[in-house]
């Protein structure tokens, strides 16, 4: 017997064993694949001596993460690298937003847009500075709600500016640019970020998830490890080794034993059974976990009502390329940034959140696009540059606004109809891209799927990052916390507060959440909890409505009588998480 069984060697997974294992915690931890990392995890797959990151890429989330920080794994050898700038936006006029981790150097990309704007950014920049430590407490570091962080940032912003961020927080990208600047330079940043999500420039809460990314890549660069995405896992394996606790590759994880209310450990798909004394914190999907590994019979029916309208966000399309030499952009500012959006204008990227909304293959895809040997010469040969993009579809196309005729699951010819798409797009920014590309490796929603089962049909973030899947209501409406209804058992994946990104928030939270449960105020903690839980979660009224109209979440089980389409189905075993392609 263990005293904890984390399921899930990802990020999220490794953050939380990591913290029990400090506690002084025997600590196991489960992972079905044969290398831990879930999507944080780099190889060889285009050409010898090129080193592809097949999800995650570029970290800010995790640089300043207050997880990862307080674990120190420079100490284990992790080393950022960054590319001169961090991230570009070249639009057809000829002009490009630059993010720089010079704020003049940003300035002046965006004065090109409209005199005057760099000096709005500059503005915006300061009022950054006393703002980061409290927010990145309030939104990773602290179980919901935030209450010491944040006092913290309530006592730094004031009543009347609190009020300000609040109404900010709701805001769109587009209206958030248009209250603060001319052009549209700054707008394609903050836009361009957020569309790293699901949200586009006009959804709630982009203006905030545009605005953090962008400071933060102000701040802290947009940083990948030297070596490859693969260096965070394997860092947090060997600190978390060298504190006593295991990690067993290739043990699937076929269900949670749960006796007399309490999770007691868990059922390998092998048959064995590992059990644990104080908690099993599972680092996979929200719907695996409760439908699969959990089962109905331990949960509460509204709960499992609540996960049929569970959303997914977008499928993803990665595309990563061996190349003979450096991309031949067209505007030479691309060249220095590790990140490049191509997305055209503003109204192109509202277009093309448009189309996604409605289920279409984008006309002319948003495409983020990587250069790793400009962040980390040692990627690829000298000379040579490991590049890759990704681009939204939907998770099963209703039609193709590009007139290709996608539509139905992503077989090999839609998936590679939408890559001749993005070369396209790569090639009109680039003139002579294409004949620089060696070799080509493909991630369909089904190849990241595979790779990783809490990607489920592609989505790279453990569902929405809409507001009303965000806070109390992510995963379902409840506490916004990583406890669940069964008693010992946490959720401490990306499908819980705060969401999807390279940042161990999720992991660090549930960890918390189990110290502090066999802590001296434990048991006065667990009955609260339990006792919110029964009220959230006690049978609807009959008045309620007791069937949704419109998810793309799984089939429900019980009397939902409304159709829905769903992504594919994950395993059941246990693999691990984070994000994806640009790994925020």
């Amino acid at each position: 017997m263990t005293d904890a069984v984390v399921v899930g060697a990802g990020v999220n997974g490794l953050v939380a064993a990591n913290m029990l294992a400090d506690a002084g915690w025997d600590v196991v931890v489960c992972e079905a694949a044969g290398v831990p990392g879930g999507a944080c995890r780099s190889a060889q797959v285009t050409a010898p001596g090129f080193v592809s990151d097949l999800f995650s890429a570029f970290h800010p989330f995790a640089a300043a993460s207050p997880a990862l920080r307080r674990l120190d794994l420079p100490a284990q050898g992790l080393e950022w690298c960054r590319a001169p700038q961090v991230l570009a936006h070249p639009t057809p006029d000829g002009r490009c937003a630059l993010l720089s981790m010079d704020p003049a150097r940003t300035a002046r990309s965006l004065d090109d847009f409209a005199a005057g704007d760099g000096a709005a950014w500059r503005t915006l920049v300061d009022r950054w500075a006393p703002l980061r430590a409290p927010l990145l407490d309030a939104l990773f570091g602290a179980p919901f709600p935030p209450l010491r962080a944040g006092l913290r940032l309530a006592r730094q912003l004031g009543a009347a500016d609190g009020l300000r961020f609040a109404r900010f927080a709701t805001l769109g990208a587009r209206r958030f640019a248009e209250e603060e600047f001319t052009g549209e330079g700054a707008a394609l940043l903050f836009a361009g970020n957020a569309m790293h999500a699901d949200l586009g420039p006009e959804s709630v809460g982009s203006a905030l998830l545009g605005w953090l990314l962008t400071m933060l890549g102000q701040d802290v660069g947009f940083p990948s490890p030297r070596g490859g995405a693969g260096r965070i896992p394997e860092a947090l394996v060997a600190r978390l080794r060298e504190r006593g606790g295991r990690l067993r590759l290739g043990a699937a994880v076929h269900a949670v034993e749960v006796r007399g209310g309490r999770a007691r450990g868990v059922r390998l798909a092998d048959g064995g059974v590992l059990a644990a004394r104080r908690a099993v914190i599972a680092d996979v999907d929200a719907v695996s976990l409760y439908r699969n590994l959990v089962g109905a019979g331990h949960l509460p029916a509204r709960l499992l009502d609540d996960l049929t309208r569970f959303q997914w966000d977008h499928a993803t399309i990665k595309i990563n390329w061996a190349l003979s030499g450096p991309i031949p952009w067209a505007d030479p500012r691309c060249a220095e940034a590790g990140t490049v959006h191509l997305g055209g204008t503003l109204d192109d990227l509202s277009r093309t959140a448009a189309q996604l909304a409605r289920g279409l293959v984008p006309a002319d895809p948003f495409c983020v696009l990587g250069q790793m040997t400009t962040t980390d010469p040692t990627r690829s040969p000298p000379g040579t540059e490991s590049a890759w993009a990704y681009l939204h579809v939907p998770q099963l196309p209703r039609g193709d606004a590009g007139g290709a005729g996608i539509a139905g699951p992503w077989d090999d010819e839609a998936v590679a109809r939408v890559v001749a798409r993005a070369e396209r797009t790569v090639a009109a920014a680039a003139p002579g891209f294409a004949a620089r590309v060696l070799a080509r490796h493909v991630q369909s929603p089904a190849d990241l799927q595979g790779s990783d089962a809490v990607l489920r049909g592609g989505a790279v973030h453990g569902g929405t990052a809409a507001l009303h899947q965000q806070l109390v209501f992510r995963p379902v409406p409840g506490l916004g916390r990583p406890e669940t209804p069964v008693a010992g058992l946490y959720l401490g994946s990306m499908s819980a507060h705060p969401g999807g990104g390279v940042h161990g928030g999720p992991g660090a939270l549930a960890a918390r959440a189990a110290l502090r449960a066999t802590g001296p105020f434990g048991p006065a903690r667990r009955a609260t909890v339990a006792a919110l839980n029964r009220r959230l979660y006690a049978p609807s009224r009959p008045t309620a409505p007791t069937a949704p109209t419109g998810s793309n979440g799984p089939t429900a089980t019980g009397p939902a009588t409304a159709t829905r389409r769903e992504p594919p189905a994950a395993p059941s075993g246990g693999t691990a998480r984070p994000s994806h392609g640009r790994g925020r």
